[in-house]
């Protein structure tokens, strides 16, 4: 499987928020986290769009 994976500052900049944040965010459960082999964290550019999804359509109902 070779899905995107993206950086936690492009997270934070796809939701408008600090890199930090993000961290939080896959800490409590929100994010799923994929380690590389050098230990840094990326997340499923899939499951990144569809909370920002998910978020936008909370803020509309």
């Amino acid at each position: 499987m070779n899905e995107p994976l993206l950086t936690p500052g492009e997270v934070a900049s796809m939701f408008r928020v600090n890199s930090r944040t993000v961290a939080r965010w896959a800490k409590a459960g929100k994010l799923s986290t994929v380690l590389t082999v050098g230990g840094m964290r990326r997340y499923s550019e899939r499951e990144v769009r569809a909370l920002l999804e998910d978020s936008r359509t909370e803020r509309i109902a």
